[in-house]
């Protein structure tokens, strides 16, 4: 409409107004008018990290370390099964030290098989190899392998400092694992984790105000512990089969399947740990590469197992994008 037409319209406003008649124009003039207002904020800054789900996340560098962007990276958060990543990683560190470690055979006591949660399916009395209890750790989250492992090796371990029965492995309950937990600490600070503490082999522990890891400390975990071929290789397999060796002499097999669903999509994601309880929310720590870059992304607290996938992956594309 012309701004003509649009006096000679105004002019007749003291005429019997017919709505059905002029309602078109008016719709015209009112988008004359707003396409001349000023914008009322930017364009989309696509330079900007993706909006996510997660209330914590990071984005790491897999060469130096570095971290390169986050939101709340050192925000003390729950991490659930996250913790498993450090319990494996604490075995294979004795596994260099001792490589004939991963072949000594762990008997399944009435309390590792009895752990709440995500299971391997380890039955009292059966007996599995470190090697293989590993998988069982990693690939279906076993809670029952975490305290399998921590029992097997608790005695051979030192005990918690000081500082450590303060923080909570005081706990009489822990008394058959306590000292490999310990040693996850003592392993998280060497690594200068420092807003990370372990009261448990396999997830979060403690009390509900217990805050295990952050997310700049998982990245750093990551970093660190993805330089070990044999963490790599444990991490990055999809299933496995083990043999395991019942009470009563037979044997039988388990397969196990990896958690982490970004695996199977075939396009560079090659581990590290998924986590989820009702306290945590769904966690997950990822490497990913493209090319010859590899990055780490760590996100905590998302609020369903979609979400923590697609923030995952919107965070690796938007990443990989600003590094282009």
């Amino acid at each position: 409409m012309c701004w003509p037409a649009f006096g000679k319209l105004l002019t007749r406003i003291h005429e019997p107004l017919e709505l059905h008649k002029i309602m078109p124009a008016l719709r015209i003039i009112t988008l004359l008018l707003m396409s001349m207002l000023p914008l009322q904020g930017d364009e989309e800054d696509l330079n900007e990290p993706p909006v996510v789900t997660a209330k914590a996340w990071v984005v790491g560098d897999a060469k130096s370390g570095e971290l390169l962007w986050q939101h709340a990276g050192d925000e003390p958060c729950k991490a659930a099964s996250t913790a498993k990543a450090m319990c494996a990683y604490t075995v294979l560190l004795l596994a260099e030290k001792e490589p004939t470690v991963l072949e000594e055979w762990i008997t399944v006591s009435p309390l590792a098989a009895t752990t709440g949660g995500s299971t391997a399916g380890l039955e009292p009395g059966e007996r599995v190899k470190v090697k293989d209890c590993l998988y069982g750790l990693l690939l279906p989250s076993g809670n029952d392998a975490g305290n399998a492992l921590a029992e097997h090796f608790h005695a051979r371990l030192e005990s918690p400092n000081e500082a450590m029965l303060k923080a909570g492995l005081d706990n009489p309950l822990l008394k058959s694992r306590v000292h490999f937990i310990a040693e996850m600490n003592r392993v998280a600070q060497r690594l200068n984790m420092t807003g990370t503490f372990y009261r448990s082999s396999f997830g979060d522990g403690g009390t509900e105000q217990d805050r295990t890891t952050t997310a700049r400390d998982l990245c750093r975990l990551a970093f660190i512990a993805m330089q070990m071929p044999a963490f790599r290789q444990y991490v990055g397999t999809l299933d496995h089969r083990a043999e395991i060796r019942k009470a009563d002499g037979t044997a039988r097999s388990a397969i196990w399947t990896n958690s982490n669903k970004l695996l199977a999509l075939g396009l560079g994601y090659d581990g590290i740990k998924t986590g989820i309880t009702n306290q945590a929310g769904n966690c997950l720590i990822a490497s990913g590469r493209k090319g010859k870059d590899r990055l780490y992304v760590v996100v905590l607290g998302c609020p369903s197992d979609e979400s923590r996938y697609a923030d995952v992956r919107n965070l690796f594309r938007w990443a990989w994008s600003q590094r282009s």
